[in-house]
């Protein structure tokens, strides 16, 4: 039986789920059909619950190390407040994407997985036990499964016939990275006129990133992208280009928000943007792709190593297809609520009282990071299918925090009364489990089931027989 991954796509979907099954023990291959890393940097910053998996793995130092903090997100261009949210990193982390990627690019270095540049996936062929993927240059590639993390545009999705559909662009925004001779005075700096919406975000000392939205035109697919263009939409919507000048790097995107109808068909799956595309309101792409990863990292890895069955996998879709979803929704909204014009100004006007409230902020700001991100792992309790918060906990090896005992990849199954049943139960799953007992929050559930990803997927109240069940459902059935 073939145990190994093939990933097309190098970004950071592609390279963490890479990272993910290495970490279980599943070979890699990364291919890109780019020569070398891009330095491109279409996403700015790392959300809450993204830095929150990255601690789960051990390796979040990295990135906060490189970023800037700020407290503060959006909604449609309307202040959030992140420094209340339930986490230990209430803030938007700013990191462009090429940073990101040298970094995940670095760590799955030192996990063994192997980059390919220059091969770009140009069929597949897949039947009962596994997938030949063919590409561009005539060589051919061996594996268990194969997983589309190749963009928007996404070859591996087209190869497999998966419908992509949605809705068209309905607008054009530019984007550079540039320096500025006369920068304004704030890091963050947003505004919305009649003539559009242009944004001055400052990321590394010198540079900025420049973004300006236009209402009244829908870019050509091969319409070309300059400098000059840059320029002189700045000009146009805000009066000024800042002293724009030596371009780093200039795209342009839409609006156009789409689904891939399946995220798994047979043994080729597919995450992130190749999975869904969508404005980058509120900066969820990048960070929906990682996620993404992350739910699908383990189960792949489960079902290779023969733990579990093909099964598995389908909750990959049931989980994370309704996530995407919300988020193509939510950017839909705030595109339509930046839009100029009376009718617009009255509804932000509104919009703009009911985000005041604490409760509305709070709501918009779990959504935007995704930290409100609950599976349909039933209503028996209400911590089923919840993200579990990184608790202080003492073991008999002294201090830590749950998502310490994350950094394997592996489930926790966490006893807080010391339990001795619990154990037993669980030890059929000791290959795949590991059992902590340790000393907690007293308003915390006695024990609880933590998946690899840092769901809940078991709580003391579901009982000795009902935490068999979950291990069997979710580990896969024991051996023999």
């Amino acid at each position: 039986m073939l145990e190994n991954v093939v990933i097309a796509g190098g970004g950071p979907t592609g390279l963490m789920l890479a990272c993910e099954l290495r970490l279980a023990g599943v070979e890699v291959t990364v291919l890109d059909r780019l020569p070398g890393r891009s330095g491109e940097s279409r996403a700015g910053g790392l959300h809450a619950r993204t830095l929150e998996v990255l601690d789960q793995r051990g390796v979040v130092d990295r990135f906060l190390a490189a970023g800037r903090p700020m407290q503060v997100g959006h909604f449609s261009g309307l202040w959030l407040d992140f420094h209340r949210l339930p986490t230990r990193y209430p803030f938007l982390l700013n990191l462009l994407q090429a940073e990101v990627e040298r970094l995940l690019e670095q760590w799955a270095a030192e996990l063994g997985v192997r980059v390919r540049w220059s091969s770009a996936v140009s069929g597949f062929r897949q039947d009962a036990t596994g997938v030949e993927v063919a590409l561009a240059d005539g060589s051919t590639i061996e594996a268990a499964y194969l997983v589309g993390c190749d963009g928007g545009r996404s070859a591996v999705r087209k190869l497999a016939g998966i419908g992509f559909p949605g809705t068209p662009a309905t607008l054009t925004a530019l984007l550079g990275d540039v320096e500025l001779a006369d920068p304004p005075g704030e890091p963050v700096f947003m505004r919305r006129t009649e003539r559009g919406d242009f944004s001055v975000l400052g990321f590394q000392p010198g540079w900025y990133r420049v973004m300006t939205t236009r209402y009244d035109h829908v870019a050509g697919r091969d319409e070309p992208v300059t400098f000059e263009q840059l320029r002189e939409s700045l000009i146009e919507i805000a009066g000024t280009d800042f002293g724009m000048h030596s371009p780093r790097w200039i795209s342009r995107y839409g609006d156009a928000a789409r689904q891939a109808e399946q995220y798994r068909r047979g043994r080729v799956l597919l995450a992130g943007d190749a999975a869904h595309i969508h404005f980058p309101a509120g900066g969820q792409g990048l960070n929906t792709g990682v996620q993404d990863a992350v739910n699908l990292g383990w189960k792949l890895a489960a079902v290779v190593r023969g733990h579990a069955p093909e099964a598995l996998l389908d909750t990959y879709h049931a989980e994370r297809h309704p996530v995407g979803e919300r988020v193509l929704d939510n950017t839909r909204a705030q595109t339509a609520l930046s839009r100029p014009g009376a009718h617009v100004d009255a509804l932000r006007e509104v919009f703009a009282r009911q985000i005041a409230v604490e409760e509305v902020n709070s709501a918009l700001a779990g959504m935007i990071t995704a930290l409100d991100v609950r599976y349909p792992l039933g209503d028996a309790d209400p911590l089923l299918g919840k993200r579990i918060p990184d608790l202080d906990l003492v073991t008999e090896h002294g201090a830590t925090r749950l998502f310490t005992l994350l950094h394997s990849g592996r489930a926790v199954l966490l006893d807080l009364a010391g339990d001795p049943e619990l154990a037993a139960a669980a030890r059929d799953w000791d290959d795949r489990l590991d059992v902590v007992v340790a000393k907690g929050p007293s308003d915390f559930p006695p024990a609880v089931l933590v998946r690899p990803d840092g769901h809940v997927a078991w709580v003391a109240s579901l009982g000795v027989d009902g935490l068999r069940a979950a291990c069997a459902k979710w580990l896969g059935p024991v051996a023999g």
